[in-house]
């Protein structure tokens, strides 16, 4: 070190205090960037999974309002269950496939629609929301009863 300051005259106390100083905000912002794209895939996960279940709990019911009312239910219950908070949740349900004639098959579908608050993440150019949508289908029993 002493040699150092011999060739350059000139002492570099604070320089790595310096440093730190310039890096840090970009820091920041790379763990908040991390921090949203992982929130994001994690909840788009969950409303994939949560459309998947409000599909199958509709094409087990027996009537429209029935199918309706359980795929609303069963896709709160899997955005609840995996600690996912939408401001405003969604579940639109085409329940078409009931209404075929015995013996065919039929497919109920159910689209999921999620407003997820990251306003909480506070680093700016990160939107404080993100709409997520899924949509899956469920095959309806050819030879349920009516």
């Amino acid at each position: 070190m002493n040699r150092i300051r011999k060739l350059t005259g000139r002492r570099e106390n604070g320089s790595s205090s310096v440093s730190f100083v310039l890096i840090a905000p970009a820091l920041v912002l790379v763990i908040g960037f991390l921090i949203f794209a992982g929130r994001i895939s994690i909840a788009g996960n969950v409303v994939e999974s949560s459309a998947a279940a409000a599909a199958r709990d509709a094409s087990l019911a027996r009537t429209e309002a029935g199918s309706i009312a359980n795929a609303s239910e069963a896709a709160r219950r899997v955005m609840g269950q995996q600690g996912v908070d939408c401001s405003s949740l969604n579940v639109d349900i085409d329940t078409s496939g009931l209404r075929v004639p015995l013996g065919q098959i039929g497919t109920v579908r159910a689209t999921v629609t999620c407003q997820a608050d990251l306003s909480d993440i506070g680093i700016p150019g990160i939107p404080g929301s993100k709409t997520l949508t899924s949509t899956a289908s469920s095959p309806v029993d050819a030879y349920r009863q009516k």
